[in-house]
């Protein structure tokens, strides 16, 4: 989410760019889907452009933003991380992936079972999505995505979970305040963090440093 339909097209073009550059620098099959997570970022900043131009309403571009955002993302990023992640990380990401699928399912659902409305609201795009049990739906989203990035055991990973973290708590205060849209920021930060931690991922295999269970370093 952007301030703006502008600065919404704007910011998707350029995290689109980089999601190219990340795909095109992958090495590793098994990191494509993380390094293709810009080209989601940047898409979804797009469509929101098109929900600014159609002010807000219940159209097919509100419902696609709904979709990405929401139970798209609930799976595409601990998936992402489970397919990259060292082996001894895989069961711990595994377990949050299976919740961020039942939660996604969850948001599926209600996304197809209710309409789904937007609102300008000065430089904000309000949604909103009637969910059952919002809170523990809320709960299960933040543990899939930025739980499986804190826990992937690969340091550039878990710095990119705790800028998601810290990032969707500002976004979520200005949000509330009606002060600004600033998801378009985190995500052209997050996306350039993984355009670099893919550029590391296409060095040698043993210069790789992970984070261990234990929380010290170990060589991959």
């Amino acid at each position: 989410m952007c301030w703006s339909a502008k600065a919404d097209l704007v910011a998707g073009a350029g995290i689109l760019a980089v999601g190219v550059a990340c795909v095109a620098r992958t090495r590793r099959p098994a990191d494509l889907p993380l390094a293709a997570l810009p080209w989601v970022l940047g898409v979804h900043q797009i469509v929101e452009s098109l929900v600014w131009a159609a002010g807000g309403g219940t159209g097919a571009a509100t419902l696609t933003w709904a979709v990405i955002a929401l139970p798209l993302l609930a799976v595409w990023v601990p998936a992402g991380v489970w397919c990259a992640a060292p082996p001894h990380a895989r069961p711990r990401v595994g377990v949050l992936l299976a919740v961020g699928v039942a939660t996604a399912a969850t948001l599926a659902y209600a996304l197809a079972a209710r309409p789904v409305t937007s609102e300008i609201r000065g430089h904000t795009v309000g949604y909103v999505v009637d969910l059952p049990h919002p809170q523990l739906v809320v709960a299960g989203y933040l543990v899939a995505t930025v739980g499986s990035l804190l826990v992937s055991g690969d340091r550039g990973l878990v710095l990119l979970g705790s800028v998601f973290g810290v990032g969707a708590v500002v976004c979520w205060a200005l949000w509330q305040l009606e002060f600004a849209s600033t998801w378009c920021a985190v995500a052209a930060v997050s996306s350039v963090m993984v355009f670099f931690w893919v550029r590391g991922r296409s060095g040698e295999p043993r210069n790789r440093r992970y984070v261990s269970a234990s929380g010290g370093g170990s060589r991959g």
